[in-house]
């Protein structure tokens, strides 16, 4: 376990990278304002499609749905790098165990393979413009939930709890949020773990609907680029991967902020149960 010192400069770091979320990148900025406008040029089976992804993520929180990934794959890429005792695959208190260098290894590892995999599914989807932005839509929408299912696996967390879920929707929000939207969140992941914020959850489930509107809404500046068959191929590979890559490292902060947190409250609680024997002792 990593010292209080160490964990308070990770600690740090994530909330460095939190100050440098305060205000959208250009083509943010640019996707809000033709939204109303492009949406009316929508045909209607990308409409359709929009609100399949509705449907799907309600599926995704009620029972995680066909987005459900298996730990094995992921707690598989820890087994070598362990210290432990055994062959096979390590079980979940190992990996919420394992030194946070390590799971920050992984998460890395696993942004950049899946940025690599969106930008093919982008590109190949951007063939024929418009039209075939329909099949783009859900195929993002499943590659975000999934790669943000790994980040929650590579910290220890269990996205087969419906509770854990929420916290990677919760994610997939923030990395479409504007800047109030951002604080917002930020201040209820902070308190995610708090036992009295824990009965909030079933609240904040009644609130999904939302994330899903944010983030189909941009997928405005999407149709924009996506209209013209062929030129669609490089826009959309271009876009489909800072998509997922802003979907994995908002991912891998929170997670990564959650875990810190966490052990640190671990080394308070020791602290205060050695307080009065060291108290003690010094008489």
């Amino acid at each position: 376990m990593e010292s209080r010192q160490v964990l308070q400069q990770a600690l740090e770091e994530v909330e460095a990278w939190e100050r440098d979320q305060n205000d959208l990148w250009f083509w943010e900025k640019l996707g809000r304002l033709p939204f109303v406008f492009l949406d009316k040029m929508t045909p209607n089976f990308v409409r359709e499609k929009l609100g399949t992804a509705v449907d799907e993520m309600a599926a995704f929180l009620e029972t995680g749905g066909t987005y459900l990934v298996q730990d094995t794959a992921i707690y598989s890429k820890f087994a070598p790098r362990l210290e432990r005792d055994g062959a096979g695959i390590p079980q979940t208190a190992e990996v919420a165990g394992a030194p946070l260098v390590l799971m920050d290894e992984i998460a890395r590892e696993l942004k950049e393979s899946r940025a690599t995999f969106a930008t093919v599914q982008g590109a190949t989807t951007g063939i024929g413009g418009i039209f075939t932005l329909a099949i783009d839509i859900p195929l993002l929408l499943g590659t975000s939930l999934k790669v943000l299912q790994e980040m929650a696996l590579c910290y220890g967390y269990r996205p087969e709890d419906k509770r854990e879920r929420l916290f990677v929707v919760k994610c997939l929000q923030f990395a479409s949020s504007d800047i109030v939207g951002k604080k917002a969140i930020l201040a209820e992941l902070s308190r995610f773990d708090e036992p009295a914020a824990q009965k909030d959850v079933m609240a904040q489930l009644q609130g999904w609907r939302e994330v899903v509107v944010t983030y189909t809404e941009n997928f405005g500046w999407k149709k924009l680029f996506q209209m013209v068959p062929i030129a669609g191929i490089l826009f959309g590979a271009y876009l489909n991967r800072s998509t997922v890559q802003d979907v994995a490292e908002a991912g891998r902060m929170l997670y990564r902020k959650r875990r810190i947190l966490e052990r640190l409250r671990v080394e308070q609680n020791k602290e205060e149960l050695l307080a009065p024997v060291l108290c003690r002792d010094r008489k």
